[in-house]
């Protein structure tokens, strides 16, 4: 029992970091190169590609020849499996395998109902005749019931086992006529299969079940050996994993082809749905199952048979052909006859749509047989660096490049039953299942791996399809995987050994972004420096109440006034002193170590500010948060966490720029009317004339930078009916063309044509000359630009607006109106200083056509300050319970880990956390999903739809439907933040 525990200790310090990273693809099971998709959304999205391109490809046309529209999957799945366009479906698959594979012209391809077995079936059927004196058979894997065969299992012995029947039970068979080999996948010399007298080589041993593939040797024997009597020397290969993976060089993967008849599933070896198989026979082979139908040993079920009698009034008696069978003729581009059964047009049409998107992805076949080569070396490479799993086949020339079989080697595990256990665990931690410890504890599934179960008796205890369609990273995740599961299956059965011996094990702590990381013994002291609520309250105060509840409410509490150096209780403790303002105040309160954290608006903090447990700005900029304990105002370093709180003001500023362009756009004199009316002397017949306006709609406003307050903005002018053009770095263009926006590439292509303009890109950084980034940045040729009598709106900084070219513009007239919100402050002499001292000489040169306010747009808006507050206490908390950073500025500390962007819902960049939060709420997603769903199939179908007597049918029909499914969708992708940029 000591030896167990151990060995359960080394397997905890072997996956002490936790499971590698995932496959792209968890499907190893089955090898078709057609389903090479990465998730469950790309997965539906190719659905969605091959109905396109099922309309693209199969065309309605009248007897005119014109284009009615398209055939749609809906019309083919409704029984269309014979005439146009199901006939034509048939022969462009058939054509498409037989061209990407590279098929000789010169065979024929037949297609019948079945998968790989009925393949076989069919080929050794009407390829082998115990009624033909001389032919004698060469299969590949070892004899029914012997002992190299029992180690396969049924499955394995059951190819042999039908051919030993079919001789067996035919008159003139004898097992002697059968020859098999003493090892799986083996192909003897040509001299040896000359000296067994062999006329038919069956190749069923290879790739699938054992994993092992022919050596290019191998190969080049086998077509010596037909090239000796081509006419009178047949091969029958099963290649449902051969297809793709042939790792021979280019004119051996052609002679094989052209020289060897070949068989296989669609559904393994191509992909799709369809249970078909195909059968590709040389002339020599097509003539020799002519023959054998004129002396038959067996009778052949229909569903099975390749020839089809010359008068079909004839059927018993008449002379029977292949040349009116389920061939297809690639010489003439036809099939020769048609499918026995009733075939799905639509599972033919995936396989074609597969094979081709296949081809586009990643070349011909010949890139795929080199990929699969060369995913084999990377498996040999990566097993070579490691002493827990071995390859199933020893020789590394014989190992399959489309199946792989792997081995554990474990010299702690010696007991057979131990080691099954250990096995089967695995595999359901490597899917979705997981698995559970003796004390209760579960390990939730990777879903890295499902079904990759070696057949019985083989030499492995894993196999997996690792063929060409795997990228190599995929690959080495799927080993790495099969490592950890395998050591923490071992974990498992381990206690569970020990568990019967009465050695238990507690369940480990709980782990995660949910597991507190603070103190649970000690006092957190937070300092609030700014006032957290602007509206007045009933002691003529700004009212802090809301944002005190919140603190309250999140196991927090809240105390107005500083700390008093008494000893607190365990938990987070908020001081709220928005009245410090000077710099002794302030190096007095926050410069000792008083206050481990810090939630501040517009405070300045000295350098040597300290507050080890990090700091939050209410607002974006942190130019502010001078503290040495994060790096400075940038966050640059340090050991505490610096964040901002962007986006909570951002349509409050919006609103306001709107509010101050509503004043004078649309320009009605409405202080004059009043006093008109006041006086009485407005006659609205006679007067109302004497005051035209214009409306916004139909206006151009040019936006300046596409951040949160810029998009804000464009999204209020674009609820007037103004056209936007927004002037942004090109990896955004995407992102406002999708929102109805015009982009521009340079500040003066936004301007060009527009009456309105609004700069919001910030001052941007600071230069070695202290000069800022943007400043000056809307001058005289972006003024220039502008419509006559244009009105500006400057919300953002002062200084992005050059002064002297605004003053030159509205003395033009180009510039009719400015509003201009900008920092002014006062010398202690009285002199002013700040961005708006240079637009106050524009007031006297230009009375009445300038508002100057002092930037107090979003200071001065209480919502704003109280849902920003709100958001800042969040992330302290989150901090300092959980040493999870939101809203990072600069470095994420070590120790702390990122928790990405948070904005207010609807403003600033769609986020994954955005995303995850609307797919939390289940009903608004299961909303949003019916929506897609209904405005994708009316849309679909309306595409599709060319007659315009049907399309009109459909509108009426379904139009209520997809409009009521447009406003659902809308609605709820603007209630929860669904829309703009993705951060």
């Amino acid at each position: 029992m000591t030896d167990l525990a151990a060995q359960r200790l080394a397997s905890l310090e072997a996956t002490r970091n936790g499971p590698p990273a995932r496959t792209a693809n968890p499907f190893f099971g089955v090898g078709p190169i057609t389903d090479v998709v990465k998730d469950e959304a790309e997965g539906r999205q190719n659905r969605y590609d091959f109905d396109r391109w099922l309309e693209t490809t199969y065309r309605k046309l009248d007897d005119t020849g014109k284009d009615l529209g398209p055939f749609t999957t809906a019309e083919i799945g409704r029984s269309m499996h014979r005439g146009y366009p199901a006939d034509a479906i048939l022969l462009d698959m058939m054509h498409h395998i037989h061209r990407y594979f590279g098929f000789p012209m010169s065979n024929q391809m037949a297609v019948g109902l079945g998968g790989g077995h009925s393949g076989f079936t069919v080929a050794i059927m009407h390829l082998m005749n115990p009624n033909l004196d001389g032919q004698k058979l060469f299969v590949d894997t070892p004899a029914p019931e012997t002992e190299a065969a029992k180690a396969g299992g049924f499955f394995r012995q059951s190819w042999g086992t039908q051919i030993v029947e079919m001789q067996r039970f035919a008159q003139n068979g004898h097992d002697d006529k059968v020859v098999f080999a003493g090892d799986e996948g083996s192909i003897p010399s040509a001299d040896e299969l000359d000296a067994m007298g062999i006329t038919l080589f069956v190749g069923v041993g290879h790739e699938t079940t054992g994993a092992t593939t022919y050596t290019e040797e191998e190969v080049k024997g086998l077509l010596e050996w037909l090239d000796r009597d081509p006419e009178n020397r047949h091969a029958m290969i099963d290649a449902t994993s051969m297809l793709g993976a042939m790792p021979w060089s280019q004119d051996v993967v052609d002679g094989f082809l052209t020289k060897c008849n070949i068989f296989t599933p669609f559904q393994k070896a191509i992909g799709g749905i369809s249970g078909y198989f195909l059968a590709s026979f040389t002339p020599a082979a097509i003539q020799l199952i002519e023959d054998n139908q004129k002396n038959p040993a067996w009778a052949i079920a229909r569903q099975l048979k390749l020839v089809v009698p010359k008068d079909a009034k004839k059927p018993l008696s008449g002379e029977k052909t292949v040349g009116l069978g389920p061939f297809y003729d690639p010489a003439a581009n036809k099939m020769i006859g048609g499918v026995i059964n009733t075939f799905s047009s639509l599972a033919f049409a995936e396989t074609t749509f597969g094979l081709l998107r296949v081809e586009k992805k990643f070349g011909a076949s010949s890139v795929m047989n080199q990929r699969s080569a060369d995913n084999r070396q990377r498996i040999n490479d990566w097993l070579a660096g490691q002493d827990l799993l071995r390859a199933g086949v020893a020789n590394a020339d014989k190992r399959g490049a489309a199946v792989t079989l792997l081995a554990v080697n474990d010299p702690d595990i010696t007991d057979a039953d131990v080691h099954a256990r250990i096995i089967a665990r695995s595999k359901q931690l490597l899917g979705y299942e997981g698995l559970t410890h003796p004390n209760g504890w579960h390990e939730a599934g990777l879903d890295a791996a499902r079904y990759v179960n070696a057949f019985p008796g083989t030499p492995g205890d894993y196999r997996a399809w690792m063929g060409g369609i795997r990228e190599q990273d995929d690959i080495v995740a799927l080993l790495e995987n099969i490592s950890y599961a395998y050591l923490r299956a071992k974990i498992v059965v381990l206690e569970e050994l020990l568990a019967a011996d009465g050695t238990t094990f507690d369940a480990p702590e709980e782990s995660g972004a949910n597991v507190r990381k603070d103190d649970p013994n000690r006092a957190y002291r937070i300092l609030i420096a700014d006032l957290v609520g602007l509206k007045f309250g009933a002691d003529g105060e700004p009212d802090p109440s809301e944002v005190q509840a919140h603190i309250e409410a999140n196991g927090g509490t809240f105390t107005v006034g500083a700390w008093d150096g008494s000893d607190l209780p365990a938990g987070q403790h908020f001081f709220y002193q928005p009245d410090l303002s000077t710099n002794e105040e302030l190096t007095a309160a926050c410069c000792g170590n008083q206050y481990d954290a810090v939630i501040a608006a517009a405070t300045f903090f000295p350098d040597g500010a300290t507050f080890p447990e990090g700091g939050v700005r209410i607002g974006a900029g942190t130019g502010n948060m001078a503290c040495a304990c994060w790096g400075g105002g940038d966050g640059a370093g340090g050991s505490a966490p610096l964040m901002n709180t962007p986006s909570f003001n951002s349509r409050a500023t919006a609103q306001m720029a709107m509010k101050a362009l509503l004043k004078v756009m649309p320009n009605l004199d409405v202080a004059d009317m009043h006093d008109r009316v006041v006086k009485g002397d407005f006659d609205t017949g006679k007067h109302l004339r004497d005051y035209p306006t214009e409306k916004l709609e139909g206006k151009r406003m040019a936006v300046i930078s596409y951040g949160n307050i810029g998009r804000e903005v464009a999204k209020l002018a674009k609820a007037f009916g103004m056209s936007v053009s927004i002037f942004a770095r090109e990896n955004h263009r995407k992102w406002i063309e999708s929102e109805g926006y015009t982009f521009a590439a340079t500040p003066e292509e936004a301007a060009a044509g527009a009456d309105v303009l609004s700069p919001h890109t910030g001052l941007g950084a600071k230069g070695a000359d202290g000069t800022f980034a943007n400043a000056g940045l809307v001058g005289a040729s972006v003024l220039n630009a502008l419509n006559d009598g244009a009105i500006i709106v400057n919300y953002d900084r002062g200084e992005v607006i050059d002064a002297d070219a605004l003053h030159a513009a509205m003395d033009s007239g180009k510039v009719a109106y400015a509003a201009i919100d900008a920092d002014l402050f006062v010398n202690d002499d009285g002199s002013l200083f700040g961005p708006m001292v240079p637009y106050r000489p524009l007031i006297e040169a230009f009375p009445g056509r300038l508002e100057l306010l002092p930037h107090a747009a979003a200071d001065t808006e209480h919502t704003s300050r109280v849902d920003g507050a709100k958001q800042a206490v969040d992330q302290i908390l989150s901090c300092i319970r959980y040493r999870h950073v939101i809203n990072c500025k600069g470095d994420v500390p070590a120790g702390y880990t990122s928790g990405g962007a948070q904005t207010v819902p609807g403003v600033g960049k769609v986020s994954g956390s955005v995303i995850a939060n609307a797919a939390a709420d289940t009903d608004a997603l299961g909303r949003l999903r019916d929506a897609s769903e209904t405005l994708a199939a009316i849309w679909g179908a309306i595409e599709s739809t060319r007659d315009p007597i049907r399309r009109a049918e459909l509108i009426a029909s379904h139009g209520e439907a997809l409009t009521l499914a447009a406003n659902t969708l809308r609605t709820d992708c603007d209630a929860l933040g669904l829309n703009g940029g993705y951060a």
